[in-house]
């Protein structure tokens, strides 16, 4: 349709506008959904001794925490680069990594998941499994001799 009105003197053509397209939204995935999301992603990458913390009725602050190791520095920064990648792929915002610069200690911070990625030696030295009651997994006999 198409529409004139005239102005003084002048006829000033008015186009319709064209109709907002949305993109249909992609739903948030649950907190069970999102660990089970999490634990495949650092499964295919190879984490090293990973520890599921259920945190329901303990804090607030989210229902898992998940630990793990890696291998070496380049080996934690890509684990989370890709699990942040898959996490917003899954229809996850928001999803907040601190550490990269250093990746001797790398949170993963998705809200009702923090995940916590370490080398052995620091996560020994920090042992945040005990804080919520759980025994650090002792290091393999073969990243040992390595």
């Amino acid at each position: 349709m198409t529409l004139y009105r005239e102005v003084g003197t002048i006829n000033t053509f008015i186009e319709p506008a064209a109709p907002v397209v949305r993109p249909a939204p992609v739903p948030v995935p649950q907190p069970d959904e999102l660990k089970a999301l999490v634990e495949k992603s650092l499964d295919d990458d190879q984490a090293e001794d990973v520890v599921v913390i259920d945190l329901a009725g303990k804090t607030t602050i989210a229902d898992y925490m998940i630990v793990a190791s890696g291998r070496n520095t380049r080996h934690i920064a890509a684990m989370a680069m890709k699990l942040a990648d898959r996490m917003k792929q899954a229809g996850l915002r928001g999803v907040e990594v601190e550490g990269l610069s250093q990746c001797d200690w790398v949170l993963v911070d998705a809200g009702d998941v923090i995940i916590h990625l370490f080398r052995p030696e620091v996560r020994t030295f920090y042992n945040i499994e005990k804080m919520w009651g759980l025994e650090t997994p002792r290091p393999s006999a073969e990243r040992m001799s390595a």
